[in-house]
């Protein structure tokens, strides 16, 4: 596979939180940092071009903040009650401007903060080396960040709903190209308060 530009990563963080009952990402974890602020430096610190942009609702503006302090950019998203693809479409939109050379996007959650930098790295290289759909698994469970190669473009700017990607994953499974992982936190995200205790 030919070798590709710099991926960019999308933080999605413009979600409504309604089973935890508040707004999660803005939490505080053992570690003294909130689960989106901690979620955002995984994904920087994954990335060696340094590009993440931060998907947030114009309501979010404590959240914002944070994020924007950490070093990541903010792009937000209009239309988020439609569902977690208009989110990815805003953050594809705002990469497309800001970094139209990048060779696609490594996409992660803001609620699943227990991910490490080195399973991010191993994504992006992934989409680098000319994947067209990058994703770890650990246990052989597939689980986030997930690497989308910048073809989709159009296909992800189109999408409506709570899908977001996964039609997407689903329909080019062939493509997909898995990396094997140590890393458990690929699989646990932050739905309710007591997804907290396990931290």
């Amino acid at each position: 596979m030919k070798p590709r530009g710099a991926p960019a990563g999308i933080l999605l963080a413009a979600g409504y939180a309604q089973r935890f009952g508040a707004d999660k990402l803005l939490v505080n974890l053992p570690n003294g940092r909130s689960i989106a602020l901690t979620s955002a430096l995984s994904l920087l610190g994954g990335l060696a071009s340094r590009r993440v942009v931060a998907v947030v609702r114009p309501e979010q503006q404590a959240l914002a903040v944070t994020l924007a302090a950490s070093g990541v950019e903010i792009a937000f998203c209009m239309d988020a009650a439609q569902g977690m693809a208009r989110s990815l479409a805003a953050g594809v939109a705002y990469c497309g401007q800001r970094w139209p050379d990048a060779c696609g996007w490594v996409v992660a959650l803001a609620d699943m903060p227990f991910m490490q930098d080195g399973t991010v790295r191993a994504v992006a290289q992934a989409l680098q080396r000319g994947a067209a759909l990058s994703a770890p698994l650990y246990g052989g469970e597939r689980g986030h960040p997930v690497g989308i190669a910048a073809e989709f473009r159009d296909e992800l700017l189109s999408q409506n709903g709570d899908a977001g990607a996964r039609r997407l994953l689903a329909r080019e499974n062939a493509r997909l190209v898995t990396v094997a992982t140590d890393d458990p936190g690929i699989l646990r995200d932050v739905d309710v308060p007591h997804d907290l205790a396990l931290a």
